[in-house]
């Protein structure tokens, strides 16, 4: 999915850790300091989620939209 296909991503929160994973990839980030700051780029968005929580659902948003390139909608938090 390239940066085009991510703006169709319906959840702002969802939208801006895919972004940001890819683009701190593509800088030279690794792989888990770029997911340790998309978990933290969630937390932003929903300070209420607990770490795992946020975990959980940065990783499922990774794979889904990095890693296996899918378009559709995916599981997540309850925001627009």
């Amino acid at each position: 999915m390239g940066r085009d296909e991510s703006r169709r991503i319906g959840r702002t929160c969802e939208r801006a850790v895919v972004t940001a994973y890819r683009e701190l990839r593509e800088v030279g980030i690794d792989d888990f300091a770029a997911f340790r700051a998309c978990t933290a780029l969630y937390r932003i968005h929903h300070p209420e989620a607990s770490i795992g929580e946020a975990r959980r659902l940065v990783a499922e948003w990774i794979d889904h939209h990095v890693i296996r390139g899918a378009v559709g909608p995916t599981a997540g938090c309850g925001c627009a």
